[in-house]
């Protein structure tokens, strides 16, 4: 029995007319009328009574047409999901972020996403951005945001949104009164830190002030930023957050914006191993995407491409 057959057969029994229903099929009738006849010999069964004026079923033809009909709708059904499937419409995606992108643009963008193709089923993964790399090698994830991609011949990486890097002071702070503000004049301060076990981001921080000839001074470590504001907020030290991070304090925390050192240097300068800080313009917390570059997942296509597009008009935006 062939699948073909079976559509032959529905769309006679549809039409009750040979000449048509060949006509439809874009076959001749006599090809028709063999397809039907190799059918009733698969089921060993007549099918269609043909001796009359119309065709009509007989009981064995009445009991083929529901699982006929039934075969023809599955199959279209499965056309439909793998084109689906291959169009980027269906699938699934594994995103791994970091505890702070909860709380950033990206969660607005997953929602129009999920609008758009709710059929693309999105699974948010919260994990150290130093696993992040490993889970792309080995599948597990999809698609990371970082703000410190680690350079991969194998990974792609592009720039999603800009997210400055300011410092959070007490109420009260001496420095509060000031709209910006030097790494070189925080040397003295306490700090609340980010984990630089887990975090590149905060590895970057504390290299920064190294740069500027101090080693901060810290009194609490934590692994996520908005702990570190709340420490702020509560009078434990000063910090450094990313801007969109830090907003969501603004109520209790002063922010100040923070410019360049003065002894900047320059990127020619920074090389592999050197153990120098980068300079003070690449210290942001700006947010990447990173992915396999092989990857062929169209759901992932999709996803990205629709990613890429939203968040470069929010920086349009800006």
């Amino acid at each position: 029995m062939e699948l073909r057959q079976l559509r032959y057969f529905t769309q006679l029994v549809g039409t009750q007319n040979l000449a048509r229903a060949a006509k439809l099929l874009n076959i001749t009738q006599p090809d028709l009328t063999q397809q039907i006849d190799l059918l009733e010999e698969n089921v060993a069964a007549k099918l269609l009574d043909r001796t009359s004026k119309q065709l009509e079923l007989t009981p064995a033809g009445q009991a083929l047409l529901p699982h006929a009909l039934a075969i023809a709708a599955r199959v279209e059904e499965a056309k439909g999901h793998v084109a689906r499937v291959h169009n980027g419409l269906e699938g699934r995606v594994q995103i791994g972020l970091a505890h702070s992108h909860f709380l950033g643009p990206f969660p607005k963008f997953v929602n129009e996403f999920k609008t758009l193709r709710p059929n693309v089923e999105v699974n948010l993964r919260e994990m150290l951005p130093t696993d992040h790399l490993n889970a792309l090698g080995d599948r597990r994830l999809d698609l990371c945001l970082e703000r410190s991609p680690t350079p991969d011949a194998k990974v792609s990486v592009a720039v999603l949104w800009r997210d400055p890097v300011v410092v959070a002071l007490p109420p009260g702070h001496r420095l509060a009164k000031r709209t910006r503000v030097n790494l070189a004049d925080l040397r003295h301060e306490n700090f609340v830190f980010l984990q630089r076990k887990g975090s590149a981001f905060a590895g970057r921080l504390y290299d920064a002030c190294l740069h500027e000839g101090f080693a901060p001074h810290i009194v609490q470590e934590v692994s996520e930023i908005p702990a570190a504001l709340n420490m702020v907020a509560a009078g434990l030290g000063i910090t450094l957050a990313p801007a969109s991070m830090a907003l969501l304090r603004k109520d209790a925390v002063r922010l100040c914006t923070l410019v360049q050192s003065q002894i900047s240097i320059t990127p020619q300068q920074v090389t592999k191993g050197s153990g120098k800080a980068p300079p003070m313009a690449q210290l942001n917390g700006d947010v990447y995407a990173m992915w396999r570059s092989d990857d062929n997942n169209p759901a992932l296509t999709e996803f990205r491409k629709n990613l890429l597009q939203w968040a470069h008009a929010q920086l349009a935006d800006d």
